[in-house]
């Protein structure tokens, strides 16, 4: 019996995710030196861990999935979405969920935390998909096709925010968006759901004046540089600091406790201070690529499917980029969430490739 041979993957798009899978574990061994060494008396520490936990689990889903025909996710979904649900309830239950200061975002495995969160932006994308593409006659319906998909993406949001993770669920947001947008849902709909999703937000402002103290250092980085405006100033200080060619790589002086969270989401700037300029271009010209290569599979899928899944992991890998990086660089407001594929997170590097792995898949079955 002959071995069935599949059609070739996007080989450029595959190409790209694997440059930044090394760039980013280059950049997670040089920024958490200093706390490696500081918390474990071990320098490398954290970069065995995303190496171990992240990089090479997510590998494995990558080419798995990639492998896997896309419409077997379809028939998956609901449950997926299912059991994100429950474990971000779990996650708020005591003595399951992992808490780290005010926030419970993590279930601890004892030798790994994994974060739910990662894992329902991907389980909602492959059920908001498979959802247009069985009522795409009735997208344009308010009541049948878009306010109960609209409620399971709010559950879910609501439940994000309880942890509170503001910035995934805007993340989580602003892909539903994109695919509902996509999707072909009338713009009234679309504008009435924001029009709602902006007061909430304004009443989780109102719940926890932090939020709005983030927004008052945006417009006035200065008023308060020893507290809430810290992290930006720092942050701002060693991208400057890196001019145009960078320190060298391992010599950025940010990351020795000048900067709050140097491998999470501040190590797009720990790398602006080593690369400098002319070389991190290089890290947004591959977040361009992939936007590109992502969207030119959805154009060429084969299905609705195929189109509003490549969508959907498109724009979460990239608008996740722009939030994280605008954030950094003072473009918005800082939200706290990582950099795809660089940031230290071995929950987000390995289903981060898992997404990637599927829409692998979803280019061998390309029209073109």
């Amino acid at each position: 019996m002959k071995r069935k041979i599949l059609p070739k993957p996007d080989y450029i798009l595959l190409t790209v995710a694997l440059a930044l899978l090394v760039f980013g574990l280059l950049a997670v061994s040089s920024a958490s030196t200093v706390l490696s060494y500081e918390r474990f008396e071990n320098n490398y520490y954290y970069f065995l861990r995303q190496l171990m936990f992240g990089a090479v689990p997510g590998l494995i889903l990558m080419y798995l999935l990639s492998r896997i025909n896309y419409h077997f996710w379809q028939k998956v979904a609901p449950l997926l979405v299912l059991i994100g649900i429950i474990l971000l309830v779990l996650v708020l239950v005591p003595g399951i969920g992992f808490k780290v200061g005010n926030a419970r975002r993590w279930i601890n495995f004892g030798f790994f935390l994994f974060q739910p969160a990662e894992f329902v932006k991907l389980a909602t994308i492959l059920y908001l998909a498979s959802w247009f593409d069985k009522r795409k006659q009735h997208v344009h319906d308010l009541y049948y096709g878009f306010l109960p998909s609209l409620a399971i993406s709010a559950l879910i949001a609501g439940l994000v925010m309880l942890e509170p993770d503001i910035g995934t669920m805007l993340v989580l947001v602003a892909v539903v968006a994109s695919m509902f947008f996509v999707g072909g849902a009338k713009l009234k709909h679309l504008a009435s759901a924001a029009g709602v999703g902006l007061l909430v937000f304004w009443l989780a402002i109102k719940a926890a004046p932090y939020r709005l103290q983030r927004i008052l250092a945006y417009l006035n980085p200065q008023s308060d540089t020893l507290g809430i405006s810290y992290q930006i100033n720092q942050a701002l200080l060693a991208i400057g600091s890196g001019g145009l060619w960078g320190l060298g790589f391992g010599q950025s002086r940010q990351k020795y406790n000048y900067l709050p969270e140097p491998i999470g989401d501040s190590i797009f700037a720990i790398m602006s201070e080593e690369l400098g300029f002319a070389r991190v271009a290089l890290v947004l010209l591959m977040f361009f690529i992939l936007a590109y290569r992502g969207f030119k599979i959805a154009l060429s899928a084969q299905d609705n499917f195929g189109k509003m899944a490549a969508v959907g992991i498109t724009s979460w890998i990239v608008l996740q980029a722009l939030i994280n990086i605008g954030g950094i660089t003072k473009t918005i407001p800082l939200t706290g969430i990582p950099l795809p594929f660089v940031s230290y997170g071995s929950s987000a590097l390995a289903l981060t490739l898992a997404g990637v792995g599927i829409l692998l898949n979803i280019s061998r079955y390309s029209r073109s």
